[in-house]
């Protein structure tokens, strides 16, 4: 499309008029800059949010930028009166644009950063989720820094190896740690001769010389030692640190790029143009590691695919793992999704054939993990009757005491601060916000009662059912567990790890770690024990994954104790159900099977897919009603959901209390969609969301697939 509107590709008619307000035809004044005498036409896509401007424009190329302006490079451009940042996606000789096009403004940078291989993913990634490229690539491509491309300005390009990767003395053997697994060995063979295998890893260890940092590690050396590229994402910093490391210990430290936005700018814009220019084959990173443009890509590995921390929190809102699962196909790389416990999304990739499952035989898991123990379960309970009601039952208090004179002991609590939720003493009614109703917390033994919402002070709260003054300390957080553990266990050391003191490593001292769910740190030589509290608090969150991600949790946990051969053991204090008989018997594949077959035969996600439509009532039901006329056309019917009111926070009315088409109430529909049908679905929706934009005729609607927090 040119600049003045006039699209090079077919165009509905409604939006196209809306393009053409606002941008009159202009033509190259006399004595204008020359143009490039070879491909004179530049298709650039411009840097907008807006979804109807989601499409390559033509500009012209004046000669004096020729050289400069090549595919991939980042440009400004003039649009609709304003300077606008792009990439030139592709020199063409000729417009169809019928009129004269305005000339690029400037070249930013003559360091192509946008590969014909991640324009591709960036498209397939929008089209999976309904999004604009542009969104895509700002998630991708790291923001410039000068001094960076400077420094880098004298070096050629690398390009992927001519030669195997030399190993030789690095201590890694074709197939060391994954022995223990069945396929692991078969897996690696298969990544060293050139090939692309699809596998699920079902790791046993967190900690020590075998945990998951080295198997990835030595994955990623199979592959190099192929002469070919790898990509790997996980979660966050510490697991970064520890893949980082493990990697160095296998392969140059000079080939391995760390990507990661909480590096800063610098760092990471230099580890990108490191694998750009391909003096680095392996990009490891976080979210946006999934788009690293390493050369001749053979492998790509996602860890704790479960994890929320994978999904991107920009539109369009893309999952790590989908990335990747794009990426492989695209380039033909193999594909390993690992983790302690299996997500339903890979068991779904498993049960279709897709991936194969690496697990460990049950003698190598008996020897491998530590034993674990349900307090709630029959023979506890007629040892302890109270051991239900009891937040630390005895059974936990005396592995506990026998555990600290070996090593450490973990103690996982389900929530952060110190007394999250109060209520009256006297009616147990939650204790509100006088301002807003927010429910209040303390923050110490001492502290004054805070609103969790507005952190309005309330030294002078007055139950608002029985007009009671006094508080009483509902559940109990990692601060308070810390201090109730303290005087339970007097002389001995007692550490946490939460909120912004999120703690990576900790000694192998005789110590209580008391850390909330997902910030548990890594003992070098493995727990002695665990204490997995407040199981049934993750249990009845109201979410559909809310047993996958306790289970989860778990695993993650109990795979940083010590084996059963060596004392580990591990107590869980929640009632006995699904999701505890598979941590007791360590098989996530199992509940993720039951899981992913209970929601196929309910047509919940990941069995089918789901959009989400939010915004106010009455954009939400013009966005609805269009995209459903346009499927009925296509012969598509779909099952819709809503449109429901949002759960309100601080200062608006709660859920419910006005009806859905009430003006001015968030509400949001939700459209579910088979997976053979997903391709027309995205399809229109996305075309949909581009009209709406275009004809400015009402407020916008966010739309969102696949998210995991919406049901």
């Amino acid at each position: 499309m040119a600049p003045n509107g006039v699209s090079s590709q077919p165009t509905p008619e409604p939006l196209q008029l809306s393009l053409l307000q606002g941008f009159p035809a202009t033509a190259r004044p006399a004595g204008g800059p020359a143009l490039a005498a070879v491909r004179p036409v530049a298709r650039v896509l411009i840097e907008s949010p807006l979804p109807h401007l989601d499409r390559p424009f033509d500009y012209s190329v004046p000669a004096e930028l020729d050289d400069d302006a090549q595919p991939g490079v980042r440009v400004r451009v003039k649009f609709s009166g304003q300077e606008l940042g792009g990439y030139i996606l592709d020199r063409v000789a000729e417009s169809d644009a019928g009129q004269p096009l305005v000339p690029l403004h400037k070249v930013v940078s003559p360091v192509a950063v946008l590969t014909k291989d991640l324009q591709e993913l960036a498209g397939r990634v929008a089209a999976r989720y309904a999004g604009t490229v542009s969104d895509v690539l700002r998630v991708a491509i790291p923001p410039r820094v000068v001094k960076v491309e400077k420094e880098l300005a004298g070096a050629e390009p690398a390009g992927p190896p001519a030669a195997p990767h030399d190993l030789s003395g690095s201590g890694w053997t074709a197939s060391s740690g994954w022995n223990r697994y069945r396929n692991g060995a078969a897996f690696l063979r298969h990544l060293a001769s050139g090939g692309s295998p699809r596998a699920a890893l079902s790791a046993l260890q967190g900690f020590g010389p075998d945990g998951w940092p080295r198997l990835i590690a030595e994955a990623v050396a199979a592959v190099r030692q192929s002469g070919r590229g790898a990509v790997v994402v996980v979660p966050d910093y510490r697991d970064l640190d520890r893949v980082q490391a493990a990697l160095e210990d296998i392969l140059p430290a000079e080939d391995v790029a760390r990507l990661t936005a909480d590096d800063g700018q610098t760092p990471r814009f230099r580890s990108y143009l490191r694998v750009l220019k391909g003096s680095a084959g392996v990009a490891v990173g976080t979210r946006s590691a999934a788009y690293a443009p390493v050369h001749n890509l053979g492998l790509v590995v996602c860890w704790d695919d479960g994890d929320d921390l994978h999904v991107e929190q920009r539109s369009p809102y893309a999952h790590t793992r989908e990335v990747l699962l794009l990426r492989a196909g695209q380039e033909g790389a193999a594909c390993l999704l690992a983790g302690h416990a299996r997500s339903t999304e890979v068991q779904r990739l498993v049960d279709a054939g897709w991936a194969m499952p690496v697990e460990a035989e049950r003698t190598v898991l008996r020897r491998t993990v530590a034993r674990v123990v349900n307090t709630a379960d029959s023979f506890e309970q007629e040892r302890d009757p109270l051991a239900r009601l009891a937040r630390l039952p005895g059974a936990a208090w005396r592995t506990a005491k026998e555990a600290l004179e070996r090593g450490p002991v973990l103690v996982q609590v389900a929530r952060a601060g110190y007394a999250p939720s109060l209520a009256c003493e006297t009616c147990r009614e939650p204790a509100r916000c006088p301002s807003c109703q927010g429910p209040l917390a303390m923050a110490g033994s001492a502290a004054v009662p805070q609103c969790r919402w507005c952190s309005t002070p309330a030294p002078a709260w007055r139950c608002g059912h029985c007009q009671g003054t006094r508080l009483r300390r509902g559940a109990a957080g990692v601060l308070r567990t810390a201090e109730e553990l303290g005087r339970a266990f007097p002389g001995k050391a007692v550490v946490t790890s939460s909120g912004q003191n999120v703690k990576a490593t900790v000694p192998d001292a005789c110590a209580l770690v008391v850390a909330t769910v997902g910030a548990e740190p890594v003992a070098a030589g493995g727990y002695a024990a665990a204490l997995l509290l407040d199981g049934d608090s993750l249990l009845r969150r109201e979410n559909l994954r809310a047993g996958e991600d306790a289970v989860r949790r778990w695993f993650n946990a109990a795979a940083l104790v010590r084996p059963a051969t060596d004392g580990g053991i591990v107590v869980i204090t929640a009632d006995d159900t699904a999701a505890v008989g598979a941590l007791l018997r360590w098989d996530p594949a199992g509940y993720a099977q039951r899981e992913l077959g209970l929601r196929a035969e309910l047509q919940l996600p990941p069995a089918v897919r789901v959009a989400a439509v939010t915004g106010g009532s009455t954009a939400v039901g013009h966005f609805t009603a269009s995209a459903t006329k346009l499927l009925a056309a296509e012969g598509v019917e779909l099952r819709v959901a809503g449109p429901a009111p949002l759960l309100q926070t601080a200062g608006t009315p709660a859920a419910g209390s006005q009806p859905a088409g009430t003006e001015g109430v968030d509400v949001r529909t939700l459209l579910f969609i088979p997976y053979a049908q997903a391709a027309t679905v995205t399809r229109v929706l996305r075309a949909t969301k581009a009209a709406g934009a275009a004809k400015r005729t009402e407020d916008p609607v966010q739309l969102r697939l696949d998210g995991v927090d919406v049901l």
